[in-house]
């Protein structure tokens, strides 16, 4: 670690904007690639947090060591393809034991072109990027082993910083779509399909994962998916029940600058609304509230969260550098939920409205299954809405 000279074994480094060099092996696609270094403490769900769209940008370090083991497969993806730009790990790739298994990880990491370093202290790693803070780095892993690591660095630090980067547009959807595939069928071995759905939900797609989507097909909903841009106009005129503003990677009041005026647009229309992670900063935002970034962000998925309302703990699945900033909340919301981590807000609502939100992943992809009753919450007030305007 932080060793210029190059290791005799070494076939790949790790370079950050700060200069520090972990020297390791390669993995996956030879090749050169950067982003904003952070690492995930989850112990599993490896494939599914490369192909979240709240990653763009970024490169995972995962603590768990034993990445690969369950191999790869066609239904755990959450987008088409991976947004995630590299992966960092301790231990070589372990080779498949599991049943789903439809290839090897290492295999899947080539197909979509990903580039990752392996062999490396992804403890040391970590602690300093706690102490630190998450910062820009460069994965090198060339055909032949040639390194030159003034340039490298020179390329972490021309990097762009989170803070003031809008990359919801680059994640979210190009046009207007259908989604009616539910939760999975253990014995048909494949996801149930929604027929005859009820309720409409119109989902702001600022980076959105399927299995949410699949929690609110799973809930009957009607679910049209609509791009991150769209108007308030627009989503009104497509007659929904509720609003669903979703995930997605970057700064929030970057990508708040178009999508703050269409939240306050749809606030104002009294429909019940309901926002997961940057859907729940910006809800903050259109409210009046501020966020900030973290030093090194939340992202894993043992993170215990308290309920100020029932006074629960529940074990949550998060992903998110920035967050909401509690004090900057207006009096017409409520603080309804609290990280046990550091105490930050995870979730709000707003006083005498079918209007909610937490900064956490109830969806559980991977993670946890405590926080599925939120989507109960949102068909409940969806079903209480329709009775009062009946």
């Amino acid at each position: 670690m932080f060793s210029h000279q190059h290791p005799p074994h070494a076939t790949a480094a790790l370079v950050l904007a700060d200069g520090s060099v972990f020297w390791g092996k390669g993995i996956g696609a030879q090749g050169t690639t950067g982003g904003e270094v952070c690492f995930n403490t989850s112990m599993t769900g490896y494939q599914e947090i490369l192909t979240d769209p709240s990653y763009a940008g970024q490169i995972i370090t995962f603590t768990f060591p034993h990445i690969g083991n369950t191999g790869t497969n066609t239904h755990d993806h959450e987008a088409e393809a991976p947004f995630a730009r590299g992966i960092i790990l301790k231990a070589d790739i372990t080779a498949p034991a599991n049943y789903r298994s439809q290839g090897h990880f290492n295999e899947w990491l080539r197909t979509y072109k990903l580039t990752g370093i392996c062999g490396i202290d992804t403890r040391a790693l970590t602690q300093h990027l706690r102490d630190k803070g998450s910062q820009n780095g460069i994965i090198y892993f060339p055909a032949e082993a040639k390194f030159n690591i003034d340039d490298l660095k020179g390329q972490a630090k021309a990097l762009p910083d989170m803070n003031g980067l809008d990359i919801a547009k680059t994640v979210s959807c190009k046009s207007i779509y259908a989604w009616s595939e539910a939760g999975w069928n253990h014995q048909l071995g494949q996801y149930n399909v929604m027929t005859r759905p009820g309720a409409h939900v119109v989902v702001v797609d600022y980076g959105v994962k399927r299995n949410i989507l699949r929690c609110l097909a799973a809930q009957g909903f009607k679910l049209t998916v609509v791009p991150c841009d769209t108007s308030a106009e627009a989503i009104l005129e497509l007659n929904p029940d509720g609003i669903f503003l979703s995930n997605g990677p970057g700064d929030p009041a970057a990508t708040g600058v178009y999508a703050v005026p269409v939240i306050q647009k749809l606030l104002k229309s009294g429909l019940p609304l309901f926002g997961i992670c940057l859907g729940h900063q910006m809800l903050a935002i259109a409210l009046g509230g501020k966020t900030a970034k973290l030093p090194f962000g939340h992202r894993g998925a043992n993170h215990p969260v308290k309920d100020m309302v029932t006074g629960q703990v529940e074990i949550t699945s998060q992903n998110h550098g920035f967050h909401v900033l509690p004090e900057t909340l207006p009096e017409t919301s409520d603080i309804t939920h609290v990280s046990l981590f550091d105490g930050t807000n995870e979730g709000l609502s707003v006083k005498g409205r079918p209007v909610f939100s937490v900064q956490y992943h109830p969806e559980a992809s991977p993670g946890p299954q405590d926080s599925h009753y939120l989507f109960e919450r949102f068909a409940s007030q969806i079903r209480e809405s329709a009775r009062k305007t009946a």
